[in-house]
């Protein structure tokens, strides 16, 4: 039976904020699923990757060249044989504790989290939604290099620690947030989708990142999580489909058209109950320009124009999502204070609009 979100208001982890409980406030006044937010303004370890990184074997952060890499050049034998013991402890469909915590994100590497469990364990507040976010192992894999500068997804030996590293920190987030929400979504950022099939990525193949992504996103339903997929530029968004997504995020303000380019995918993908996240609340200065009705109408056109491909509009709207089009990391913040303003107003215009504040 599919979820019917009827423009739920969401957003995408980056927030550029310097006050964590600011940040916090906005996630929860602003938001119809509120969010956990990663604040760049923390340093190293809160960039996208590294947040990451903790429990998986040869990370090495370079604080002093602000990067992170994996040496791979040395024996690692003893230190995988520790990470798949703890992987199959939790993982094993058959055995498995589900205890993902060898993969837990500490404090260290994210002042998001622990906020807003605090908030929301103060207030007592149990939420109908709430939102956490991995980075995807596709884009982990294809932006963090060896000690040789070479991406540790043409590694095979690394990319499958990095798939289950992703699987069981989603995992993990889902069960540290299970006693404060009713539903939970969890996003696997993926932009550089964005780039598959670009000559860069030639080699990278479809049915490897299909797989890999499936793998984690098989992970967030043994959870019982929403499995989302954000990306922020064009794809193919038949890939996410494929791998068995919940809800497929994208830009719809600048490539709000494309996504009916899979009209048939899409339509497969909504009739098994999938939704969309129409990232229509631009994350550039363009913000600056738009209004509440500016945005409400450019989410109706790219509606219009995916239902024109043969797909009920009914089911469009009931399963849509509203988002901003990216995260807010490298924003001002004014204009990022706009970004979730207008998240919460298209919300609430469209919710009006099809009758669905009742």
């Amino acid at each position: 039976m599919a979820i019917k979100t009827k423009f739920l208001g969401s957003a995408i982890g980056s927030m550029p904020f310097s006050n964590v409980d600011h940040a916090i406030d906005v996630s929860l006044t602003k938001l119809d699923c509120p969010i956990w937010p990663q604040l760049s303004f923390f340093g190293l370890k809160e960039q996208m990757e590294i947040q990451y990184s903790e429990g998986i074997p040869c990370a090495v952060i370079d604080e002093e060249k602000g990067r992170m890499f994996f040496k791979t050049d040395s024996d690692y034998s003893e230190k995988f044989a520790e990470f798949y013991e703890a992987y199959m402890t939790a993982m094993d469909p058959d055995s498995g504790t589900g205890d993902c915590s060898a993969l837990a994100i500490s404090e260290a590497f994210s002042h998001g989290i622990y906020a807003l469990e605090k908030r929301l364990k103060a207030t007592r507040a149990k939420l109908p939604w709430l939102k956490v976010q991995t980075t995807g192992p596709i884009s982990f894999a294809l932006t963090i290099v060896d000690e040789n500068k070479r991406a540790l997804w043409y590694n095979d030996e690394f990319r499958d620690v990095i798939i289950k590293s992703m699987a069981m920190k989603s995992r993990w987030q889902i069960q540290k947030f299970k006693p404060y929400a009713d539903n939970i979504i969890c996003f696997i950022d993926e932009p550089i989708l964005s780039a598959f099939g670009s000559s860069t990525y030639v080699s990278v193949k479809r049915d490897e990142v299909v797989a890999a992504l499936k793998e984690c996103v098989d992970a967030v339903h043994m959870d019982g999580g929403i499995a989302g997929t954000h990306c922020c530029g064009n794809t193919e968004w038949s890939i996410l489909v494929d791998a068995g997504v919940d809800i497929v995020n994208f830009d719809a303000f600048e490539f709000g058209e494309t996504i009916a380019m899979y009209a048939a995918d899409i339509k497969k993908h909504l009739a098994r109950g999938g939704m969309l996240a129409w990232g229509v609340v631009p994350t550039s200065v363009a913000i600056r320009e738009q209004t509440c009705e500016s945005l409400c109408a450019q989410l109706e056109k790219v509606m219009d124009h995916l239902a024109s491909k043969g797909i009920d509009k009914q089911t469009i709207i009931e399963q849509a999502i509203i988002t901003p089009s990216c995260g807010t990391g490298s924003m001002a913040q004014d204009d990022a204070e706009k970004v979730f303003e207008m998240v919460k107003q298209v919300s609430t215009a469209m919710k009006a609009k099809y009758g669905f504040n009742t």
